[in-house]
């Protein structure tokens, strides 16, 4: 049954066929082969179940706040100050591009958004001042990925639905591991910027009138991150809630600067309705899919193969890491979420590993999924940016920053700590 189901879906996914298609095709053909009874009358109560959802309800609110920064031109503004206050380090302006994706990261809840706003700002500058192409861009693609993991991140919204674990403590683990690996892609930065200069291109000079005058276009982002995380440990909203402040805050921001316009929010509404459209899709399908796999009886057979194996806990860690590595090459992040996370979950927590910390784990499998190719979603998004080239500059500049990934799932294994003193302090 396992060997079926994973023939069926590489085949489905050869052909290019859409995730959500694939998914809902793949449930589908699984209980016409396995099912005596007919579990498609089940769909209509997924896909009401789905969308009933009053934790998923974030996630659109999530979209609109981060297409409200980059349509009222919030994220430039934040951008430009980062510019001045960062040329000093080995490699200038990349270092400006990891601590934007960051600070935009700690608002938007998205890694491609992140990715593509940053991307937009930011491309202009690297002929100007001599930048090496490929390691400028592979910073757009490998801090774009922190968009999932500095909280709020729409994929830990997913993750703690599937897995019933409690967001705000997945917020809480986040946090740490997100600045970490902010920090680990500057070091990357600087460590080949110092071996290899000619690739850091011109310093950027700035006088300290210019960066404190620059000062207060930093705020906004703050004030919103205070708004969305601050309300929900404050107790005054909860994670679907908070979005909702979120994006008053980030309106509120843009009349402000006088950009909030009926222009802008129509395409910032049609930019929230696409993509809320293809993630809700997703789901819906990969909820089928699960409901139909453990009907079936798969999820049983998978957790029974796995304890045969007799694993200790860190093999059994070590393979489910390099299972999402090799998979993450060839799907979607999200549909490759939701499709193994039910499935996987149980049996990393039934080897004594904790949910949330595993939550952290996965999402970080993410990123790196975004930046290796052939199916890389950040890699195209970035190479999507760009006037001309081939994306094979954007995979090799991305490259570096996958050994910071590595390094941070090593770490996180060694000290599960960096991940849950956090919730652990707000517990208490």
């Amino acid at each position: 049954m396992i060997g079926v189901t994973l023939i069926i879906l590489l085949s489905l996914l050869a052909l290019a066929i859409p995730v959500a298609a694939v998914l809902g095709v793949l449930g589908l053909s699984l209980s016409a082969l396995y099912s005596p009874l007919p579990l498609t009358l089940a769909m209509g109560e997924m896909a009401w179940a789905t969308s009933n959802n009053f934790l998923l309800v974030a996630i659109p609110l999530f979209v609109l706040l981060g297409e409200i920064l980059l349509r009222s031109g919030i994220a430039e503004r934040m951008y430009n100050a980062l510019v001045l206050w960062m040329p000093w380090l080995p490699g200038g302006l990349m270092h400006s591009n990891i601590a934007a994706c960051a600070m935009f990261a700690a608002t938007s809840g998205s890694s491609v958004a992140t990715a593509a706003t940053i991307g937009t700002v930011a491309a202009g500058e690297i002929e100007k001042h001599g930048y090496s192409e490929r390691l400028f861009l592979g910073t757009i693609a490998a801090g774009g990925t922190l968009g999932i993991l500095i909280p709020p991140s729409i994929n830990m919204i997913v993750y703690g639905v599937l897995t019933d674990t409690s967001i705000p403590r997945l917020y809480l683990a986040g946090l740490i591991p997100g600045l970490i690996l902010a920090c680990l892609f500057s070091l990357t930065v600087l460590v080949i910027c110092w071996l290899r200069p000619e690739l850091g291109g011109v310093p950027k000079k700035a006088s300290w009138q210019q960066r404190i005058k620059a000062l207060p276009d930093l705020i906004p982002p703050l004030v919103i991150f205070i708004a969305v995380i601050g309300s929900i440990y404050g107790g005054l909203a909860t994670a679907t809630e908070s979005a909702a402040l979120g994006v008053i805050a980030a309106l509120g921001v843009a009349a402000w600067h006088g950009k909030l316009s009926f222009r802008m929010l129509k395409m910032a509404f049609e930019g929230t309705m696409r993509t809320t459209a293809m993630i809700m899709a997703i789901l819906i399908a990969a909820y089928f899919l699960n409901f139909v796999i453990t009907a079936i009886g798969l999820t049983a057979q998978v957790n029974s193969a796995i304890t045969e194996l007799q694993l200790s806990p860190l093999q059994l860690l070590i393979v489910v890491i390099a299972f999402y590595v090799v998979l993450g090459m060839f799907m979607e992040t999200l549909s490759m979420m939701v499709a193994t996370v039910p499935i996987i979950t149980p049996v990393i927590i039934g080897a004594g590993f904790d949910p949330v910390w595993f939550g952290v784990m996965i999402v970080i499998l993410l990123e790196m999924a975004m930046i290796t190719p052939p199916v890389g979603i950040n890699l195209y998004v970035v190479q999507g940016l760009r006037k001309k080239g081939k994306i094979n500059d954007v995979i090799i500049g991305a490259s570096p920053f996958v050994i910071a990934l590595l390094a941070m799932l090593i770490a996180l294994t060694i000290w599960p700590e960096i991940a849950l003193w956090l919730p652990s302090v707000a517990s208490n």
